[in-house]
C-alpha cells in the first residue's frame, strides 16, 4: 500500500471519529435538558433545582450557571436545537426568541432566572 493511501485512510478514520464524537456530544447535550410547558417549551436543565416560581418566571439553583461565562455550551446547543434564537446580551441577561415568544435568561453564579417576556 502506498504512503498516500495510508495517509488518506488515516485522515478518513480521524474525520469519522471526530464526526462520531460530535454527534454523540450533540445528543448528550440534548438529553440534559427538558422543555418546560410553562415557559413556551423553553429547555430547562434536568439537574437544576426549582427554588422559586411565579406566573411569569422560574428561578433555579444550578451549579453549572455562571455570571462571568453565562450558560454552558451544551445548553446553548440545546436551546438552538429547540428553535430558540439568541438575542442581545445585557450584563447577565440574554434574550431568546422562538416564533412570537421571548424569554429572558439571567445566569449568575449557580443561579438561573428564566422570565417570560412575551
Amino acid at each position: 500500500m502506498s504512503v498516500i493511501k495510508k495517509k488518506v485512510g488515516w485522515t478518513i478514520a480521524i474525520m469519522v471519529l471526530l464526526i462520531g464524537v460530535g454527534i454523540g456530544y450533540y445528543f448528550t447535550a440534548l438529553s440534559l435538558y427538558e422543555p418546560s410547558e410553562d415557559l413556551y417549551g423553553f429547555p430547562i436543565p434536568k439537574k437544576a433545582e426549582l427554588v422559586q416560581e411565579s406566573n411569569k418566571s422560574k428561578s433555579y439553583d444550578w451549579s453549572r450557571a455562571s455570571e462571568e461565562n453565562g450558560i454552558p455550551f451544551d445548553y446553548e446547543i440545546a436551546l438552538k436545537a429547540n428553535g430558540w434564537k439568541k438575542g442581545e446580551r445585557e450584563g447577565t441577561s440574554v434574550s431568546y426568541t422562538k416564533e412570537n415568544h421571548t424569554i429572558d435568561l439571567l445566569s449568575s453564579t449557580k443561579w438561573l432566572d428564566i422570565i417570560k417576556i412575551k
